[in-house]
């Protein structure tokens, strides 16, 4: 059945066809996060035991991959207009596979980084703007439900994949297991893609890629460089997101020295669990939310939360306070989209939330390079938590400039 076929346009109705595209972009952002995002720990810890290279050589082909992905994320919004967001998402699956693959047999450094900038190119294909742009054609009054629902799949590209990644390790081996992970994700993806990724609604269609006469992507970036609004959301969250991946990468090494190994692993595994909760939480709400205001109590509600670890010492104090900052940790990927679709021209919605991806990815591809740096600089993480405390208050209060135009036709003349 092709989902070209359009029985019903209600988003309320459960036969929607757009409720499909959503179980397959759950689908896709398993794989997308489980072998992009939370696979390079994996990665570096592996390529480490096994050659014996310097962290920091293999940490600087991460870097090359956030820093390439968001690259590629801007023009996400252009290549599902030329393309399709069928071919794009199956172009984003094989590349992720390809990719997959070339890390397991890398030998050499320099295989490396040509491994990890294909990799970009299946994360800006499987990853955040790919979800959006992609849930976008389908949904206007419950997008935020749809992108919150999808984007569960990222949580458990932590929750599952990366598990399911190191057992395959310990069974296959470093090569095998990547080689086996790229074949299920290819024989998965592409025929669930195939028969379920069809047409969008044509009305859908016509306001979410830009229209002939409208602006193009080009003018459409530049003015929204201009434009308060556009400025206040989107470094208000790369403030945020740097502040919370930095944390994040780094809280299993400070919780260590706090409550133990054991301990520590459960106030991590608690923190994602809530980030799925949190998201489904709101994914019944969000659509009816003042999202600015939602988005500045996150930013505060994770400031406390850090405030709490970085000062008290009981266990369980700290597991709950990791649990309360992963609260919000997966709707910070999701309100920005949401902020975007209200404010601004619809024309422009694919244009801007990849424009916002990249420059979050860009930022935050920092995080915890810096928070490393302070840590040993200062000889605690009592520095570089506060600093991200600074950050998210800074960003609860940019979040709520909403810059001079109230009305998303007010800024159609980009």
């Amino acid at each position: 059945m092709d989902a070209s076929t359009h029985a019903s346009t209600d988003e309320t109705s459960l036969r929607y066809d757009g409720w499909r595209i959503v179980v397959v972009c759950f689908v896709l952002a398993t794989f997308g996060w489980g072998l992009g995002f939370y696979g390079q720990s994996v990665y570096v810890a592996e390529l480490q035991r096994l050659h014996g290279w310097p962290a920091s050589l293999i940490s600087s082909g991460t870097t090359l991959f956030y820093l390439a992905g968001a690259g590629l994320v801007v023009f996400v919004a252009e290549a599902i207009k030329a393309f399709g967001a069928r071919s794009c998402m199956i172009a984003g699956t094989c590349a992720m596979a390809a990719a997959a693959v070339a890390v397991g047999q890398v030998r050499e450094p320099w295989q490396l980084y040509l491994a990890d900038a294909v990799l970009a190119f299946g994360w800006a294909g499987t990853s955040l703007g790919m979800i959006t742009n992609t849930l976008g054609l389908w949904f206007d009054k419950k997008r935020g439900m749809a992108i919150s629902l999808a984007l569960n799949g990222a949580s458990f590209g932590g929750i599952a994949g990366v598990p399911l990644l190191v057992a395959g390790i310990g069974y296959f081996g470093f090569s095998g297991a990547m080689t086996v992970a790229a074949i299920a994700m290819v024989v998965l993806m592409v025929p669930v893609i195939l028969i379920f990724v069809g047409r969008p609604p044509v009305h859908l269609t016509a306001v979410t890629l830009a229209t002939a006469g409208g602006p193009s992507p080009t003018q459409i970036r530049a003015g929204a460089l201009r434009d308060l609004g556009f400025l206040s959301v989107t470094i208000a969250f790369a403030l945020v997101l740097f502040a919370q991946v930095g944390f994040i990468v780094h809280l299993i090494s400070f919780l260590d020295q706090v409550i133990g190994r054991e301990r520590a692993a459960v106030a991590m595994a608690l923190l994602t669990a809530m980030a799925v909760v949190g998201r489904v939480t709101f994914s019944f709400v969000i659509d009816r939310l003042n999202q600015r205001l939602a988005s500045a109590l996150s930013f505060v509600s994770q400031a406390i939360a850090l405030l709490v670890i970085i000062n008290l010492r009981n266990d369980w104090v700290l597991v709950a306070a990791c649990a309360a900052f992963g609260f919000s940790v997966g709707n910070l990927i999701t309100l920005p989209a949401l902020i975007v679709q209200r404010e601004f021209d619809p024309r422009s919605f694919g244009v801007l939330v990849s424009l916002v991806t990249a420059i979050n990815q860009i930022t935050y591809a920092f995080g915890p390079g810096v928070v490393g740096l302070l840590r040993d600089v200062s000889g605690s993480y009592t520095l570089p938590f506060y600093g991200c405390i600074a950050l998210e208050l800074i960003a609860a209060v940019l979040i709520m400039m909403r810059g001079r135009a109230a009305d998303p036709r007010d800024r159609a003349a980009w």
